[in-house]
């Protein structure tokens, strides 16, 4: 029988480690040909972007992690953390955190099919690099919500799927945009978050309490988690600002977690 040193060694890649702050990203699997295939409204479900919500919601409050803020949208959802657990092993983050948001999504939509997510890690070097790589990922989110309109425009004007794949991949913005304004939909006016994404952020707040031992009423700060809806653009002033705000950091980079407990 081998010993525990000896099938440790075999586990190549077991302690490859992560320092924080860091971003943990998760991707759903295959969930374009999911979402295609299944009754979801196109090219967006509002239950499902409610669903993914809720289940980044009961990560922050009941996986044994402690995420700052998570940005998300369409399968995607960016979580950023300053403190990790298992040491930061890489390994062990992916893993127990795409299957909780599988496990979460699974339970919350109540799928009969096995659904799964993969997970990469990012490292950021502060305040600033978090505020540009979520700036990125909005930008992203704009492309994709292009691309999603563009995609069931040209299905509505009668190409086969293969077809309006191959004809998106020719076409620039400019001419989606054009398409589907002449079909009456302006890409400006849909809703924000299919533009550019949802928040979920911890938010303090203050509750009356009573101290018996000194018969004296008392303001304890809690802090519970937010759904923000109606986010800016992340790469203007006020984007920026907003981030700021909800990472609870300063310019300069992240203040130490307790002292802002």
């Amino acid at each position: 029988m081998k010993t525990r040193a000896q099938q440790a060694d075999r586990e190549l890649y077991a302690e490859i480690k992560a320092k924080p702050p860091l971003i943990i990203r998760v991707d759903g699997r295959n969930f374009k040909r999911l979402l295609r295939e299944s009754d979801f409204k196109k090219p967006y479900d509002t239950r499902f972007a409610m669903s993914m919500a809720e289940a980044t919601v009961l990560f922050f409050e009941n996986s044994g992690f402690d995420p700052v803020i998570a940005y998300s949208f369409s399968d995607e959802i960016n979580l950023l953390f300053e403190t990790v657990p298992f040491r930061g092993r890489l390994e062990k983050l992916d893993s127990v955190i795409a299957s909780y948001i599988s496990s979460a999504l699974t339970i919350i939509m109540d799928f009969n099919d096995a659904i799964a997510f993969d997970a990469r890690v990012i490292p950021v070097c502060g305040g600033d690099d978090a505020v540009e790589y979520l700036a990125q990922r909005q930008a992203e989110a704009w492309r994709n919500h292009i691309n999603a309109y563009g995609y069931y425009g040209l299905l509505e004007s009668g190409l086969s799927k293969k077809e309006a794949e191959e004809r998106l991949r020719g076409m620039k913005a400019m001419d989606v945009h054009e398409m589907l304004f002449r079909k009456g939909i302006n890409l400006n006016e849909t809703p924000k978050w299919q533009r550019r994404g949802f928040l979920i952020a911890k938010r303090k707040y203050d509750k009356e309490g009573y101290n018996p031992k000194t018969a004296e009423c008392v303001t304890i700060t809690r802090y519970k988690v937010v759904q923000e809806w109606d986010l800016p653009l992340f790469k203007s002033e006020q984007g920026r600002a907003f981030l700021f705000d909800a990472l609870r950091m300063g310019p300069k980079g992240f203040e130490p977690l307790t002292a802002r407990l």
